[in-house]
């Protein structure tokens, strides 16, 4: 698991092998059964955690009671509450396991012993989080300038294997529209074709 991590973080910036290693021997492996929480609505994010194997719902229940889908961690992607992890505050959100998963966590204690020790991690999780940043602003953008069948049909563009792992109600949780809209969406696409 370990050695996945390391991929990652050398793809993303140069560093010395030995300074990645170090920094990736603060990060405990945890495995997830399916349907079971990462971190909670209510609880206080303690944790960075990258996604070795499985796939994973990060949402939000609104007043309604309705499921809002912020974003989906797969292979090789990072999860937290950014929010309560950096302001240690209760979370809003709920990190639910669709599949039985493993990740390697590092605490918030850790993370910051990493930023004080390895000049390296500043620069890595700067980039990570501009990436996260320009996805997430994109995907407001779309939300806001898009129909539903162009945000389904760039979703199923964008990320094919996710579009092969979920059920139609995980995506339509995402996409923002009801589970039945997207099998109007869904057959509409398929007579296209």
């Amino acid at each position: 698991m370990i050695e996945v991590l390391h991929l990652n973080i050398s793809r993303n910036i140069s560093s010395s092998q030995t300074d990645i290693s170090q920094f990736c021997n603060l990060f405990r492996p945890k495995s997830i059964q399916k349907k079971d929480f990462l971190l909670r609505a209510g609880e206080v994010c303690k944790f960075e955690a990258f996604i070795t194997k499985g796939l994973f719902k990060v949402y939000h229940i609104d007043t309604k009671g309705t499921e809002q889908t912020l974003y989906f961690g797969m292979e090789d992607w990072w999860l937290t509450d950014i929010d309560s992890f950096s302001n240690q505050t209760p979370s809003q959100l709920f990190i639910e396991a669709i599949e039985d998963s493993e990740v390697l966590i590092i605490s918030k204690k850790d993370k910051d012993f990493a930023y004080e020790n390895f000049p390296f991690v500043e620069k890595l999780f700067r980039i990570m989080t501009q990436k996260t940043h320009t996805a997430l602003q994109r995907r407001m953008i779309d939300n806001l300038g898009k129909t539903a069948d162009q945000r389904y049909l760039d979703f199923i563009e964008n990320y094919p294997s996710l579009n092969q792992r979920l059920t139609n109600l995980q995506i339509a949780a995402y996409l923002g529209i009801s589970h039945e809209f997207l099998s109007k969406i869904r057959k509409k696409t398929a007579n296209r074709k």
